[in-house]
């Protein structure tokens, strides 16, 4: 009679085994596909740009047709791109964009976050459609169509201006910076506004009885209850605004057809992609594209670092 127990315990035990080590590879089965597709598409071209980066290709011949060599070059593919001055420039432009750009973007997009969750709020689901609408564009079709209103014959808004005798040039060299900065704001307002009403309504309800039983007012409950639960959010949301504008690429390329004060190196993906495709320094590309990763890197380490100070 022991006996029969102590074996049917020993199964059930050896059973129970292999089901909780089934459930432990079950996630790891699931996300293998993933992971797979992350290693190919996402982590092992930024080892091979890194490794590009570092190598110098020499050619022979003409056209390489003698043969192509590929050796070890240092550091010489950042001093060229550190040394291209319309490249530095462009991160000097790219950086006066984010200083102004950024701000403006994340405070439009807390406030209309704010309005669409206010219990005063008429038809907030249709609104948040309309306002995330501008981000389900391509920047390409985005950059097309505001482009009729920047161009001087096309644009009402510039015709307008000169029947009341005011000469608008949204394309000069003075101001096209600021018409990429406008496309970008219209297309991402949305896109942040979403993310930081998701934290909105997050926030306990308790909280807001408690705040109208002590006679709060919709500004007090902005300022006192909302905004510092919703930090988090526009951390986030700063942060992806701050590594999307180093990334800044399809809008000035664009534009560049429209303007003469866009040149080919106006922003760094622009100078990475003509040193790679209309010069063939693939190296010296990969080293920009490197540089425009850690400046990404740092910047958004220092911004971290500073909310995290802030907040402790």
């Amino acid at each position: 009679m022991s006996t029969t127990t102590t074996v049917v315990t020993g199964s059930t035990g050896a059973r129970s085994a292999r089901r909780s080590g089934a459930v432990r590879r079950a996630p790891w089965l699931l996300l293998t596909p993933f992971l797979l597709l992350f290693l190919l598409t996402f982590i092992l071209p930024i080892f091979v740009a890194i490794g590009s980066s570092f190598t110098k290709v020499s050619r022979k011949g003409l056209f390489g047709e003698a043969g192509v060599t590929s050796e070890f070059a240092g550091f010489s593919n950042y001093q060229l791109a550190i040394g291209d001055g319309n490249f530095m420039a462009s991160i000097g432009r790219v950086l006066l964009f984010g200083i102004v750009q950024v701000p403006v973007m994340i405070v439009a997009a807390t406030v209309l976050a704010l309005l669409l969750e206010s219990a005063s709020a008429k038809w907030p689901g249709f609104f948040r459609a309309t306002y995330f609408m501008p981000y389900g564009l391509p920047g390409v079709i985005a950059t097309i169509l505001w482009s009729f209103l920047y161009l001087p014959g096309l644009s009402p808004i510039v015709d307008v201006a000169a029947m009341m005798g005011i000469e608008l040039d949204f394309l000069g060299p003075n101001t096209v910076l600021w018409s990429v900065a406008n496309i970008v704001t219209w297309t991402y307002v949305g896109y942040n506004m979403l993310i930081i009403i998701a934290q909105l309504k997050a926030i306990p309800g308790e909280l807001y009885e408690a705040a109208r039983v002590d006679g709060a007012g919709p500004w007090r409950v902005a300022f006192s209850i909302q905004l510092p639960l919703i930090a988090p959010a526009l951390v986030l949301t700063t942060v992806f605004s701050i590594i999307g504008t180093l990334q800044l690429f399809a809008e000035p390329q664009v534009l560049m057809m429209f303007s003469p004060a866009i040149d080919s190196q106006y922003t760094p993906n622009l100078s990475a992609y003509t040193m790679a495709f209309a010069y063939n320094e693939y190296n010296v590309a990969a080293a920009q594209a490197v540089i425009i990763a850690l400046a990404a890197f740092i910047l958004s380490f220092i911004f971290l670092s500073l909310t995290n100070r802030k907040s402790s």
